[in-house]
């Protein structure tokens, strides 16, 4: 196998797991723009930053294959994301330098990846470059024979020797000398490559035991990655894993089990105060990059927010903690002013960290002078303490830079404080909320006044159906119908400019400004496995039948393109129609893909198995739950090793192995809403509530099962409304008032 002989003298290229900024118009090196140059009419984001750089880059498609194998010459592969900083790092320094990019257009074909727009394509790299290396990041920067298997590869490599590594002239030099003086060579480690990511891609442990004891593993095995002081999994860097921390709550809840409480509040609470939250205008950066939560990456990324949303809706839904009241609608309140399209429906994918390549986060940050500049007094006196402002602050570039993050709560310096001794203990609190408010409205207008970091409004699908199920989730337990009406005009546009109703479904809805690319990315299982979620969800709250027969259409059409029939689970990506004739994939998409692992989104199998069991319920269709039985028995062998990775499959087993709960309330006004607010108080993943309109309890308005329930139910007489709880297939005399239903709700012993 090579291993990175570039100079004998010199360590291998080595990785450097970082995030990325978007710099679309940096032309740094006075490099111009190159004939040959095949990005100008990209749609991506990320690749029409680059349509300026000398190199002839190619995107991924067939043209850059057959021309790397018409000329015998090894592909350059480079993979990023408009967010990422070290990836416009290196575009300034490597891509845009003349020397460097006339060696790349002499040696190599050059292909770039937008890693949010070709997930597939990503993955099966990232995997190869980690058999390769032991480690993975972007830029992922890689070296494939012409037909695209990698024989070598890494992240970041500098424009020149230095941090004792070879700097990118030198290794594009080796790479291309390795294939043409050592070839057999290449081909080999291509080869065992290859072998490497169908082997470790696709998981199968069927020997395992598929039972609640299985998911309490998995859950303990997070509670022991827990860190009691700060919160969160682990040491730095740290990760929020929203899929871990319901998996805690649903143990917590469904068993009573104190630790895991403990881990789920406790990481809740201290994300919150940390600097990895906008302290100003809400949502979460990326990561942070110490234990305490004090410094984050600062780059906001859509499918962080609205798992987090979930998180912190459950907590409140499940505790009643108005912290987590709080920072649920902040995050709602940032992503309505800044991450949608309220015209016509959307999330957009992600906000940079940087306006710039030196700089690190200064939009988010704070020096004591700027706060001084902008408040005083009490105001300032306050912020200071409340958020932990000083002279000198926490940031390596910049060491007077302030992170803003919640040193003293507001109780906590209300007891400290020694103004008004005689005022109460309620009314200290009201004048330091007061402050705190004041003092944030001032500091956002003064913020609102920077450089805002650039904001990638593509609109991705499996992240616009993630979104538009936590919406509708905080929509029902926070009251909130605006959000509820959103959601659904997103579903509507998603499904609208997504599908169409065919049997293929689109990975993007829609690119910025209007843009359209010359090949649609193909939808993936993350895309039609979060969109028959978000369909039941869609139809959970608005009872229009269009999103349930939307689930069913999808769901059949999911089983018929990922579902591997012969040992279970689901591919990532499809199989070709009946219809269509078979294509040999490009490069490393000949590998198969069973997704288990919770990185960064929830993994596709155990979303698809969710989704199935949930329109089980409601069709009464036991091929679905026939097939996430057997997806989730595929990785009952393995699964308990992924701890921290395997919430989403622990949640979907919870899911199986519990008896499904269905509440439905029929009727409207005030007693209605007590009914409704009982019953969705506490999570717990196997619970479903349904609000129906008495007009929808005719044939036809009902999905299978609830129709042969309800319509045989006696309804009971002189009441506005009236409820259902089901448990299995078992259904309780209907009740009228809202504490019935809560003793209706209590488990059998």
């Amino acid at each position: 196998m090579i291993v990175a002989r570039v100079d004998p003298k010199q360590p291998s290229a080595m990785w450097m797991h970082e995030t990325c900024d978007l710099y679309p118009h940096s032309m740094s090196n006075g490099a111009s723009p190159t004939a040959g140059n095949q990005l100008e009419d990209a749609a991506s984001s990320y690749l029409r930053s680059a349509r300026h750089q000398p190199v002839r880059w190619h995107a991924w498609g067939e043209a850059a294959f057959a021309r790397a194998q018409a000329e015998d010459k090894p592909i350059l592969l480079d993979i990023g994301a408009v967010w990422c900083h070290w990836c416009h790092v290196m575009d300034r320094e490597s891509y845009e330098d003349a020397e460097i990019a006339a060696l790349i257009n002499e040696l190599f074909v050059a292909v770039k990846v937008d890693r949010d727009e070709r997930p597939d394509v990503d993955a099966r790299y990232q995997a190869a470059v980690s058999a390769i290396s032991g480690q993975g990041g972007w830029p992922l920067t890689a070296f494939l024979t012409p037909d695209g298997r990698p024989y070598f590869g890494g992240t970041y490599i500098p424009r020149d020797d230095r941090y004792g590594r070879p700097g990118m002239g030198r290794v594009l030099l080796a790479m291309a000398q390795v294939w043409r003086e050592r070839r057999d060579e290449a081909l080999e480690t291509a080869g065992s490559v290859m072998a490497a990511i169908e082997h470790n891609e696709s998981f199968s442990g069927r020997g395992g035991s598929l039972s609640l004891d299985l998911v309490d593993k998995i859950a303990m095995s997070i509670v022991a990655q827990f860190d009691p002081r700060n919160g969160g999994f682990g040491s730095q860097p740290k990760f929020p894993h929203p899929a871990a921390l319901d998996l805690l709550l649903e143990v917590a809840m469904n068993r009573g089990n104190e630790r895991a409480r403990e881990a789920f509040a406790t990481t809740l609470e201290k994300m919150a105060r940390g600097g990895v939250y906008d302290q100003l205008a809400g949502g979460f950066h990326r990561y942070s990059v110490d234990e305490r939560w004090v410094v984050p990456h600062f780059e906001k990324m859509i499918y962080d927010n609205i798992e987090l949303l979930r998180n912190y809706v459950h907590g409140y839904q499940s505790f009643v903690r108005e912290d987590f009241l709080i920072i649920a609608k902040e995050i709602v309140a940032w992503l309505d002013a800044t991450m949608t399209d309220r015209e016509r429906g959307g999330f957009y994918g992600s906000q940079d960290a940087d306006v710039g390549l030196d700089d690190d986060g200064d939009y988010f940050t704070w020096t004591l002078d700027e706060a001084r500049a902008v408040l005083g007094g009490e105001e300032l006196e306050f912020a200071t303490k409340y958020w932990d402002i000083g002279e000198l602050g926490d940031m390596h570039h910049n060491p007077a830079k302030n992170v803003l993050h919640v040193n003293q709560t507001v109780a906590e310096m209300a007891v400290q404080s020694g103004a008004s001794p005689d005022a109460s203990p309620e009314a200290k609190l009201d004048a330091l909320r007061e402050l705190r408010d004041s003092a944030r409205k001032k500091l956002l207008s003064a913020r609102a006044q920077r450089t805002a970091p650039y904001i990638d409004r593509t609109l991705y699908t499996s992240w616009n159906a993630m979104a538009v199920t936590a919406y509708l989730e905080a929509a029902r337990v926070l009251r909130d119908d605006k959000a509820r009406e959103f959601a659904l005009l997103t579903l509507n546009r998603l499904l609208d400019e997504a599908w169409g109703g065919t049997d293929s479904l689109k990975h993007v809805i829609a690119y910025p400004e209007g843009l359209s690319p010359r090949e649609s990315a193909p939808g993936t299982l993350d895309d039609y496995a979060f969109t028959v979620n978000a369909c039941v969800d869609g139809w959970l709250a608005s009872g229009e039948m269009k999103f349930y027969h939307a689930a069913i259409k999808l769901a059949d059409a999911m089983i018929e393109q990922f579902h591997d029939a012969s040992a279970g689970g689901f591919f990532d990506t499809p199989a070709p129609l009946n219809d269509e004739p078979a294509e040999i994939p490009l490069g490393a998409l000949t590998a198969r893909r069973k997704p288990l692992q919770d990185a960064p989104t929830p993994a596709g199998n155990s979303i698809a198995a969710t989704a199935l069991l949930r329109l089980e319920a409601l069709s009464g269709r036991e091929d679905y739950r026939k097939i996430a039985e057997g997806t989730l028995a595929n990785f009952a062998g393995i699964v308990e090793h992924f701890g921290l990775y395997a919430g989403s499959y622990g949640l979907a087993a919870e899911r199986l192995l519990l008896d499904p709960v269905q509440v439905v309330i029929v009727g409207s006004g005030p007693e209605a809403d007590r009914m409704e607010a009982t019953a969705v108080a506490g999570f717990a993943v196997n619970k479903t509530v349904m609000r129906i309109e008495p007009s929808r309890l005719v044939p036809g308005e009902l999905p299978e099962i609830l129709a042969e329930t309800l319509l045989q139910v006696p309804k009971p007489d002189g009441t506005e409304a009236w409820a259902l709880v089901c448990r299995g297939r078992t259904c309780l005399p209907p009740v009228t008032d809202a504490e019935d239903l809560l003793q209706a709700l209590v488990p059998p012993a």
